[in-house]
């Protein structure tokens, strides 16, 4: 090489060496929609400090951290696609003195911010629910229950993810050992209302609830004005007052809550459009009959691989599950008694005064960045809702076959979680021996309180009911909707009777097991499952043994370890309510 093309080349490298350092004492500001979180709010030397580069732009490139002797390093980083983007990592033994941390895009820095470990404190944000704070909420969302998505993600409880600092960002945030007493046993309607004040309380921001009546058969839920929590503004709150808000929050919300009519303003949450952009992590849903599920992770479509929406929820028994999007899981109907849908929490902002104020619909117009208002959902039939949002998770079509190999996948997560959510059940007759468990009246086995709603599944059963028969029904919607597929010319019937001919080979093949009255285990084949659906429709009571939850043949070798059997009075009522689940109808509250 020539002395010139090597002073070439030097001069190149050091071009691109200028852009990735910068000057000391070069100017460090947050951008203006990336913003660098870091955690605890005061970092210690020796000590993790973990670091979130949230955008709500576009994706980021790189995390470069600067310590205090000067020397830089790209930060190795679990990035998360978006909206919004992230990427998070840790600084797994900082020393003392000031760390510089930089988000990169195409080799610009788009945030940057100074860290002091000792003596000093991270960036609690502006105080406020601003585009910041939100777009920090959905990442942590995303980020807490993030797992690989060939592992069954299901906790007992919300507790064990809150104190597990490897998915909780905010774990031991305010320097308390906050996390190791708090007690974290939200239900199906009271986790996206425990996760956004925890989430408060830690940043220090304002949090707003209401009461709200449940609603009747011909009208949805109406809310009162809201409870503005202010009490962890500007502050470090004790675990003894976030304990105190949460139980107040906890005695206040329920399933109604969250089912309000899509356009009513006087509300805890608003509905979005079905757009990606729009559906963030941390985004509700809202089904006609109570149940809530909170978006933790969309998987983008890679070639014939599905695309995945992934969501948690909980259960009566506090039991907190990841689940994948799909009919069986997701319902929707149109129904006077509910605004069911998408929605996500309304923000707050300051007053004029010296309070606080919940933004109306008009105010959620997205120039502000974050989703906005719309009612879109309300003007929509269940199939056209489904084709929207298979669209929206396969935006380049599937092969039938590998469509009906996800949706089994789905069927069979959900069996799975009903093996857990029976067991529990058979575990607590058993430490109550000889306890009947009172069953309520009509509409009300759906909604209670006490140990029905915790072991009683009737709610769960009518879901897998209505999830086996999408499971039989894919064939009649991939003649209904052959847009959504991929079928290289095959014609929608010969695709159909292809997956029916799959169908039958899979009833033979999957299989759940569960742990008989005796302690040994049962296999059951999906086809066996499917042959006792009549069963199923009076299975969901906590005082029948475990072979009867699961439809065991009177008289046969699985009934014969059976030593429990409900009150004739219970069955005999539930022979009445039949028709609801063989029809997979709720009933009018």
């Amino acid at each position: 090489m020539s002395a010139a093309s090597l002073l070439r080349v030097l001069c190149i490298g050091l071009l691109g060496l200028a852009g990735f350092i910068q000057p000391a004492g070069a100017d460090c500001r947050q951008g203006a929609e990336v913003h660098l979180w870091t955690a605890p709010l005061e970092p210690a030397p020796g000590y993790p400090l973990e670091v979130f580069a949230v955008a709500t732009d576009g994706r980021l490139d790189d995390v470069v951290v600067t310590d205090p002797s000067g020397s830089r390093s790209r930060l190795r980083n679990l990035s998360s696609g978006g909206p919004p983007w992230s990427n998070y990592g840790t600084v797994f033994r900082p020393t003392q003195g000031t760390y510089r941390i930089e988000a990169l895009r195409r080799g610009q820095v788009a945030a940057c911010t100074q860290i002091r470990v000792g003596g000093g404190s991270s960036d609690r944000g502006s105080g406020e629910w601003d585009l910041a704070a939100e777009a920090l909420y959905s990442a942590w969302i995303e980020h807490l229950f993030n797992a690989p998505l060939d592992r069954p993600l299901s906790f007992k409880s919300l507790g064990p993810v809150l104190r597990d600092p490897a998915q909780n960002f905010l774990y031991n945030y305010l320097g308390a050992r906050e996390d190791e007493r708090l007690p974290a046993e939200p239900d199906c309607a009271d986790l996206p209302y425990y996760l956004r004040a925890y989430f408060a309380w830690k940043l220090g921001l304002p949090f707003a609830y209401r009461s709200c009546d449940r609603g009747s058969s011909n009208r949805p839920p109406r809310c009162q004005s809201p409870t503005i929590e202010t009490g962890f503004v500007g502050t470090r709150a004790s675990v003894a007052r976030f304990r105190q808000v949460a139980r107040a929050v906890i005695n206040t919300v329920h399933s109604g809550s969250v089912r309000t009519r899509l356009d009513d303003d006087k509300t805890d949450f608003y509905p979005v459009p079905l757009k990606r952009d729009a559906m963030w992590p941390g985004t509700l849903y809202a089904d006609p009959y109570g149940h809530i599920m909170i978006i933790v992770k969309w998987v983008p479509q890679q070639g014939r691989r599905s695309g995945l929406l992934l969501a948690v929820d909980a259960q009566p028994d506090n039991s907190v599950t990841r689940k994948r999007y799909w009919e069986g899981n997701f319902l929707f109907a149109q129904t006077p008694s509910a605004g069911p849908g998408f929605k996500t929490f309304r923000p707050l902002a300051r007053s004029r005064g010296a309070g606080w104020r919940v933004l109306p619909s008009a105010a959620l117009d997205g120039r502000s960045g974050l989703p906005r208002f719309s009612t879109e959902q309300a003007r929509m039939d269940p199939e056209d809702f489904y084709a929207r949002m298979e669209k929206l998770i396969n935006p380049y079509g599937l092969d039938p076959a590998s469509a009906y190999e996800t949706t089994l996948d789905a069927l069979m997560e959900q069996l799975q979680t009903r093996v857990t959510s029976v067991d529990n059940g058979e575990t607590y007759m058993r430490a109550h021996a000889g306890t009947v468990v009172s069953m309520p009246s009509g509409s009300a086995i759906f909604e209670t309180t006490g140990p029905w709603e915790d072991y009683a599944t009737p709610s769960r059963d009518m879901r897998l009911l209505i999830a086996m028969k999408v499971l039989d029904e894919l064939p009649r919607r991939i003649m209904r909707f052959p847009q959504l597929y991929v079928l290289n010319g095959e014609s929608p019937a010969r695709a159909a009777s292809r997956i029916e001919r799959l169908h039958g080979q899979r009833l033979r093949e999957r299989s759940i097991s569960y742990e008989r009255s005796d302690g040994s285990t049962w296999r059951l084949t999906l086809g066996e499952i499917y042959d006792r659906r009549q069963a199923l429709e009076v299975a969901y009571n906590p005082n029948d043994c475990i072979e009867t939850r699961w439809a065991a043949p009177t008289g046969s070798t699985e009934a014969s370890t059976c030593r429990r059997t409900a009150p004739r009075a219970q069955r005999q009522r539930m022979e009445q309510y039949r028709s609801w689940f063989r029809e997979t109808t709720r009933p009018p509250r």
